[in-house]
């Protein structure tokens, strides 16, 4: 027991020392590739992605995301609690499952983790989380979001999704269009943020008023 009790002990001492290696090198360094697009590459259908810094990125992408999938992520240590206990009561009633994930944990995931995994993956995930809201900041946290987040099939970043659905970069985008894509993000493989219909065009369309919002009220104040 107490020679398992050592290598477990090593183990974790192991995986901790690589983690904040690994999440110290992405701090300066883009992911080159995740389990998401290798998943892709798999499957066969390719992937696309164009990384682009945030400060050449149009800021009314980064409100958007923060209008469709984060409203505090500028006020919260990347868990926000209110939104999961908010999440878990909707879901608790039925319906169509909503998650309660803020940006710096779909982050993580996204950087580092697999899709699936359970409350296994959660667990990965939070420690990740607290790893990257420590060692990089919230404006690296968006930086790398929106340039590894999955914006449709094999597609992957802002960047790649505005070529994608509107022929030109994410250097200028309009509220509408930041606002289609962040619509996109939740479910990227059954959405398309060019000609929407249904809820994409909703809540695109809500996004689009709230991006405003956003700059006014200073959300998006961590990532000027």
């Amino acid at each position: 027991m107490f020679r398992i009790a050592r290598w477990a002990m090593k183990a974790v001492l192991a995986f901790v020392i690589l983690s904040v290696v690994w999440v110290g090198i992405y701090r300066f360094v883009p992911p080159p590739i995740t389990f998401t697009m290798l998943g892709d590459v798999i499957g066969g259908h390719g992937v696309t992605k164009d990384w682009m810094p945030l400060s050449e990125m149009d800021p009314d992408m980064a409100r958007a995301a923060i209008a469709g999938e984060d409203a505090r992520f500028c006020s919260h240590n990347g868990f926000d609690f209110q939104a999961m206990a908010s999440a878990a009561y909707r879901n608790a009633k039925g319906g169509r499952i909503r998650g309660g994930s803020t940006i710096s944990q779909q982050t993580a995931k996204n950087a580092f983790l697999f899709q699936n995994g359970g409350y296994v993956r959660k667990a990965f995930e939070a420690w990740f989380t607290f790893l990257i809201e420590t060692l990089w900041g919230k404006r690296r946290i968006m930086e790398v979001y929106l340039n590894i987040a999955e914006t449709g099939i094999g597609t992957y970043g802002a960047n790649a999704g505005a070529m994608r659905y509107f022929g030109h970069d994410a250097s200028r985008l309009s509220p509408t269009e930041a606002a289609r894509i962040a619509a996109v993000l939740p479910l990227p493989k059954k959405r398309e943020a060019v000609a929407p219909t249904g809820f994409v065009r909703r809540h695109g369309n809500v996004i689009a008023r709230y991006v405003g919002v956003v700059r006014r009220q200073g959300l998006d104040s961590c990532i000027r």
